[in-house]
């Protein structure tokens, strides 16, 4: 290397436009190996292990991320933050326009469901994290609505990797998009009980969930009728209705940033708003079906590499442990105990399963709220970062076995690729 150097060097005094030696990877070269590594380890643990392609992308992002070997550091980390910041947003953008909201208006007893398996979730979280691992009530609070919800870029990923159709997959989607959609509503709230324990300032308390609620909903369905009243101007299922539907999401993306508005949350409220307002089926049938994964790789490796690995000790890793069986148990509770009427009790206790995976949305609301309180949210935020670290790899194979054993699975055609 040194031998390197020093022809460089030489060089540099021929050649006047040459750059100093490069001491190190540029940082977007960087990451740009670390996408490609993470595409390759989820095809060889798929193809060999029959894993899901999301443990090959979290764990290529772990592998290199600050809490493993280090090659990627939090400045890198930090300009690759607002990337995944909008992969989460666009796939969350998909589940609120795949809310099967005539579904819900003709069996009521889904929310009903939905909301129990959410309640009992925050709930028992709530008495964890502030009786067995003695948090305050307002960072038990957080805790609790960072981790109640599920995954939905998981399971729809997951549903569309394995080509499931059915019952149980129908359900779990669908669970899965209302107990998230819950989740958004108790996290403003919970940001005011925060802000009421940590400043007292009373301003704040109420002034920050409504501007969190009204700018999340404001934005969303903003943009959502900009892009209809763009895109039916064109063709049906055109290129320029993608063009249209994509950057209408992105200026969604960009208002939020400005604004401090959560963009997960801009972003499923513009798919929910697309999925009410579309009465004319202008965008309906315009989807993201390729992008899914190209957007997966950028959220899980760069997900992956937040992760807090390095914090995860015996007495922190059985805390998360604990949280993710009581998390779980009411979880299943939940659907076991609703839903008796039109869904048989083998199916319920697979849509159990299939709904536990931890969302990739829990990493970014600790993110909102560590940037609020930066001074304290490290250690009050770190059981529910670890309980998500473990369940990235987990969720999915959980959610997986779900499906498979509800036989709502196709396997791909022989040498078929995606």
């Amino acid at each position: 290397m040194t031998f390197i150097h020093q022809a460089w060097e030489a060089l540099q005094d021929r050649l006047f436009f040459l750059p100093p030696f490069p001491e190190q990877l540029d940082p977007l070269a960087l990451f740009a190996l670390l996408l490609v590594a993470g595409l390759l380890t989820g095809e060889a643990l798929f193809r060999t292990l029959g894993l899901s392609r999301i443990v090959g992308y979290v764990f290529a992002g772990a592998l290199a991320g600050p809490g493993m070997l280090g090659w990627l550091d939090q400045e890198t980390l930090s300009m690759a933050k607002p990337v995944a910041d909008a992969a989460l947003g666009l796939l969350l953008l998909e589940t609120g326009r795949n809310l099967d909201l005539g579904w819900l208006r003709a069996n009521r007893s889904l929310l009903g469901s939905a909301t129990a398996e959410s309640g009992l979730a925050f709930v028992s979280i709530f008495v964890f994290a502030y009786l067995a691992v003695g948090l305050s009530p307002g960072w038990s609070a957080a805790t609790a609505a960072i981790t109640m919800a599920s995954a939905p870029a998981v399971v729809l990923l997951t549903a569309e990797e394995n080509r499931a159709q059915g019952q149980v997959t129908q359900r779990t989607l669908l669970l899965t998009a209302i107990n998230c959609a819950l989740s958004f509503v108790v996290f403003a709230v919970v940001l005011g009980v925060v802000h009421a324990e940590q400043s007292g300032d009373w301003l704040n308390v109420l002034a920050h969930p409504l501007w969190v609620v009204c700018g999340g909903i404001g934005i969303g369905m903003l943009c959502a009728r900009l892009a209809l009243i763009l895109a039916g101007r064109q063709a049906k299922g055109s290129v320029a209705q993608v063009f249209i539907l994509v950057a209408m999401a992105l200026l969604a993306i960009g208002v939020a940033r400005m604004l401090a508005v959560p963009v997960f949350l801009c972003l499923f409220m513009m798919g929910a708003a697309l999925n009410l307002a579309d009465r004319d089926k202008v965008l309906a049938y315009t989807g993201l079906p390729q992008g899914h994964w190209i957007l997966a790789i950028v959220l899980f490796v760069v997900t992956g590499a937040m992760l807090p690995l390095d914090e995860l000790g015996w007495v922190t890793g059985l805390q998360a442990l604990g949280l993710i069986l009581v998390r779980g148990l009411a979880k299943f509770a939940g659907v076991m105990a609703t839903g008796r009427h039109d869904l048989p009790a083998d199916k319920r206790r697979l849509v159990g399963i299939g709904i536990q995976p931890l969302s990739a949305t829990a990493i970014f609301m600790a993110a909102e709220l560590a940037a609020i309180y930066p001074e304290v949210s490290g250690q009050a935020l770190l059981l529910p970062l670890l309980a998500a670290a473990l369940m990235e790899f987990a969720g999915p194979q959980m959610c997986k076995y779900a499906l498979h054993k509800a036989g709502e699975t196709e396997p791909l055609p022989a040498g078929r690729q995606r």
